[in-house]
């Protein structure tokens, strides 16, 4: 038992210099703000509720520091970004961004984002009616791309 024990402790110590690639990137060249207007509030909103996931600036949180979280935090932000990139914004083509902005509103709309699981740890995303009808009333705006 002692030597499954030590084994055990041996790993999580190795996995630990195993690190993801951080989601840091200070490049704006293609943010969704260099094409559309964004009105301050929904800026806040998008900065608040969704850039962790779905920009290339990721704020992490203090356990990210640690295997294998950092591996879950990585995947779920990779994944998430394969959706929607508010970062990449001007790559996407014109067929792209109808469909990301038709999916948009729809995951608001459903209240579908911001997850359940970010929402645990992050409270202060969570869209009130207020703040989510706002952000559908921009997503209306913009709907025709």
């Amino acid at each position: 038992m002692k030597k499954i024990l030590l084994g055990i402790i041996a790993v999580l110590v190795l996995i630990q210099f195993i690190k993801p690639q951080k989601n840091n990137s200070k490049d704006y060249t293609n943010d969704i703000t260099t094409e559309l207007q964004i009105p301050d509030e929904v800026q806040q909103l998008i900065k608040t509720s969704c850039a962790d996931c779905h920009s290339n600036s990721t704020v992490y949180p203090w356990y990210n520091k640690i295997a294998p979280f950092s591996w879950y935090l990585a995947q779920h932000i990779n994944e998430a970004k394969e959706h929607l990139n508010f970062s990449e914004w001007t790559t996407y083509n014109k067929d792209q961004k109808n469909h990301i902005v038709k999916e948009l509103k729809e995951v608001i709309k459903n209240r579908e984002m911001p997850l359940t699981s970010y929402l645990l740890i992050h409270e202060n995303a969570a869209l009130n009616e207020s703040q989510n009808k706002l952000f559908l009333d921009w997503i209306n705006t913009i709907e025709k791309y």
